[in-house]
């Protein structure tokens, strides 16, 4: 069976560089791997198929030949070197950074050593609704590793490392995945291709020890509960030396008595006794940055929102400032004097006789629905 053209394989143009056919097998790689896809002949054969076109293009001088000579530059007998009977070298070798998409395998320099770095910490802060709008000032103690301070995060307590000897200094081990041998982080040096052969007594070797860090945090005006503030390089100190992880300051607000947020608006109820409510009134009513007035009209339902515009939170990153929404809510009153009730009971007798709806503008739609509703339930 004739071998299909290697740039069709990749799926690439001739003239493709380098990069373009990394992300040609990369993609084929992640979609076909064997060990991705257990017992499928068919994605196996497909895998096989795009390393060994990968492996002759990748190569400047192989690739010439190929584009000169097609598949008769490498068949057995052509004096070229056979690619076509089998795959030759190491994957891990050859295709280095590809493998370690698929496998998981950090990247870094050191000729492809892992990049270790501490672990990301995340730290709760519970902000007042005052001190989220504004903003605040807050010193917090983390619980975390910092570097030793005996060997100033060495892990060494003469300063000392030696090569590792599993690894030779490479920071990797071959690996077996299925029929493929891969390269993986050595698991006796960590990576970083030295051990060190007199650990610091205060941290075992590790060059971290657990302490609590405190830390000035500066909380911008207008976060919100979900926000985040990344302070980098505060995070978990990293093993012998390596670099620190990042802290995240996730905000979580507490409720407040008065307000509620959405958003960049804030939503309050005022309450109003009833009388107010009819005759009308002028209110004051609290905002954060003080008392403000709302007129309200004669006739007033409950429920009724009022606006006052630029009275919410300014957006963190927008600065724009959102609006206070008051709804009132009229009040039944308590607690009444003999000559309070007197005067309602007045007040009742005026509305015998009135037409519905005549001075409770919902009860005319109210009745309207009790009486489709009572038809209904007697047809």
């Amino acid at each position: 069976m004739s071998k299909r053209d290697y740039y069709e394989v990749l799926g690439v143009e001739r003239n493709a560089s380098e990069e373009d056919l990394k992300t040609a097998f990369r993609r084929l790689a992640m979609k076909h791997h064997p060990d991705r896809n257990p017992g499928d002949k068919h994605c196996e054969e497909i895998f096989k198929e795009g390393k060994e076109a990968y492996e002759i293009l990748c190569d400047r001088q192989k690739r010439a030949m190929y584009d000169q000579y097609g598949h008769a530059a490498f068949e057995a007998g052509g004096g070229r070197g056979g690619a076509g009977g089998g795959f030759h070298g190491d994957v891990g070798d050859i295709f280095g950074d590809i493998f370690s998409d698929i496998f998981g395998m950090g990247r870094g320099g050191g000729g492809g050593q892992r990049v270790r770095r501490g672990s990301d910490l995340r730290y709760v802060l519970e902000l007042d609704l005052e001190e989220a709008v504004f903003g605040i000032d807050r010193e917090i103690e983390v619980p975390t590793l910092v570097a030793c301070k005996t060997c100033t995060g060495t892990g060494s307590a003469d300063g000392k490392t030696t090569q590792c000897g599993t690894c030779r200094g490479h920071g990797r081990v071959r690996m077996q995945q299925g029929i493929f041998s891969v390269q993986q982080v050595c698991p006796h040096c960590a990576g970083s291709g030295t051990t060190i052969a007199n650990p610091c007594k205060d941290c075992r070797g590790e060059g971290r020890t657990e302490d609590e860090r405190k830390l000035q945090v500066k909380i911008p005006g207008g976060v919100d509960s979900g926000d985040r503030i990344r302070l980098a390089g505060q995070g978990e100190a990293g093993p012998a030396g390596t670099e620190p992880g990042d802290l995240y300051v996730e905000v979580r607000v507490r409720e407040h008595k008065l307000f509620q947020r959405e958003g960049d608006d804030l939503y309050c109820e005022v309450p109003i006794r009833f009388s107010q409510a009819a005759l009308g009134a002028e209110l004051k009513v609290p905002t954060l940055d003080g008392e403000a007035s709302i007129s309200l009209p004669a006739e007033t339902q409950t429920g009724k929102l009022f606006r006052l515009r630029g009275k919410g939170v300014r957006n963190v990153r927008s600065g724009r400032m959102g609006d206070l929404h008051c709804r009132v809510v009229v009040e039944t009153p308590v607690k009444l004097t003999k000559r309070q009730r007197e005067l309602l009971e007045e007040l009742e007798g005026t509305f015998e006789g009135a037409e519905p709806g005549a001075h409770t503008p919902r009860e005319s739609s109210w009745l309207d629905g009790v009486k489709q509703f009572w038809d209904r339930m007697t047809s």
